[in-house]
């Protein structure tokens, strides 16, 4: 029996865990972490645990609202397509960033998307009509994604492109839906959004339809893991916002950010916390074609940068260190959860990374990865200590408590060593 919640998903009884975040169910584990973090290289997932509304953006000035805003071209972009924009403040630090899908000419629509456009209209006044809608947000990721997808729908899917968006059907459910080739897991991966009050239904059909071809239920006590592997950097995980710095958005947006913050960083360090474009690998989104908040600042950054993002492969002899303390008297090290620590909306957990004792970067988004069977984690770090195989110390803790320092590896970024979704083949997938 499945029963509806107050989210788009449904209430299945074999589900291990369910957590209530802000009034919305969401899976936390349903098929075992391990099973949920090996779905997307050896079969597919279903996952829901996103469920902001979506903003939609129109008017005359739709266009030139989202290019002040956005280190991105907004010109140059066709209908029934979507782009990652990233928005910033006037220092060059990422203010928000998500999903934007352009429907027609003076016309968009913000996925997963903090209404940052919207409160920086309050200042611009530009001639935009702005609504919000309660969407599902279905992300279906992995290798047999698109199979279960043309299953459920009985359609050929083979002509949605990266980044590319239609509509679509599922036979038995009175609702048009939205599918668009985007993930966060690097190889094949596809979104899934409609109204929100069909969510359950949809949910269920997909997953009924993937059972067969190994789907998992992926809750969000795995979801970072993908993020860190497939090496897309997340406000929420792996950095903050620097809208959260802005008083008068918080306002309508709670106080709850601090609380978040852990960590070796000082509380008080933001900027540590903070990324700007290129720490992030974004900066190559940046056109300086137009005129948009932060330009100099970028602009700057773009002539001179001082740091990039890298993965890091953490030593399991330190690593085993910090489950031993548990096992001896005083104080032991912070524990490090499998396969990661729960989100938060400041951005979670960050820690310094030195080199020679000297300040060289920031880790954060500390994963466990079931798939390589290492600690892994993304780091900004100077762009001289950014070499494949260099060592550094990630000061790992609490501020303030007891610090591990914990040998680790500058890697590839991103790390998942399989087929990208921006070029996957999909001749290799059966019909």
């Amino acid at each position: 029996m499945v029963e509806k919640s107050l989210a788009a998903v449904p209430v299945y009884p074999d589900v291990k865990l369910y957590a209530n975040a802000l009034m919305d169910m969401r899976v936390w584990e349903a098929d075992g972490w391990k099973e949920e973090s090996m779905s997307w290289k050896d079969s597919c997932y279903i996952h829901a645990g996103i469920t902001m509304p979506e903003s939609s953006i129109k008017g005359p000035d739709a266009q030139k609202l989202l290019s002040t805003v956005s280190i991105n071209n907004c010109y140059k972009w066709p209908f029934g397509t979507a782009k990652h924009l990233v928005m910033c403040d006037e220092d060059g630090y990422v203010a928000n960033h998500g999903l934007v899908i352009r429907d027609d000419e003076n016309s968009f629509r913000e996925s997963a998307c903090w209404p940052w456009a919207a409160h920086r209209n309050g200042k611009l006044g530009f001639n935009v009509d702005m609504s919000i809608r309660n969407v599902f947000i279905f992300q279906i990721a992995g290798p047999t994604s698109l199979q279960v997808l043309e299953r459920v729908t009985g359609e050929n899917l083979r002509d949605v492109q990266f980044l590319g968006t239609r509509p679509t059907r599922i036979p038995g459910i009175d609702a048009e839906i939205e599918i668009t080739r985007i993930g966060m897991v690097g190889n094949l991966a596809y979104e899934l959004r409609g109204p929100v009050e069909i969510g359950p239904e949809v949910y269920d059909t997909v997953y009924q339809a993937g059972k067969p071809l190994g789907m998992k239920r992926l809750g969000w006590r795995t979801y970072v893991v993908n993020h860190v592997e497939g090496g897309f950097p997340q406000l929420n995980c792996t950095f903050t916002a620097s809208a959260f710095a802005d008083s008068v958005f918080m306002e309508s947006f709670g106080d709850f950010v601090e609380k978040g913050f852990t960590g070796s960083i000082d509380p008080e360090d933001f900027r540590a916390r903070f990324r700007t474009p290129f720490e992030v690998n974004w900066g190559w989104m940046a056109k300086f074609d137009h005129d948009f908040i932060g330009r100099e600042a970028v602009e700057a950054e773009s002539k001179n940068p001082k740091r990039t993002v890298v993965t890091l492969r953490w030593n399991p002899e330190d690593v085993i260190d910090i489950y031993a303390s548990m096992f001896e008297k005083g104080d032991e090290y912070k524990t490090l959860e499998l396969p990661c620590a729960q989100q938060q909306p400041s951005g979670g957990h960050a820690d310094y990374v030195t080199k020679a004792g000297k300040k060289v970067g920031v880790s954060s988004a500390t994963t466990y990865s079931y798939y390589y069977r290492e600690v892994i984690s993304h780091c900004t770090i100077d762009l001289d200590q950014a070499v494949i195989g260099n060592e550094v110390v990630v000061l790992w803790g609490d501020y303030g408590k007891r610090i591990k320092e914990v040998r680790a590896t500058v890697e590839r970024f991103p790390y998942l060593d399989l087929p990208r979704n921006q070029t996957y083949d999909l001749d290799t997938v059966p019909k």
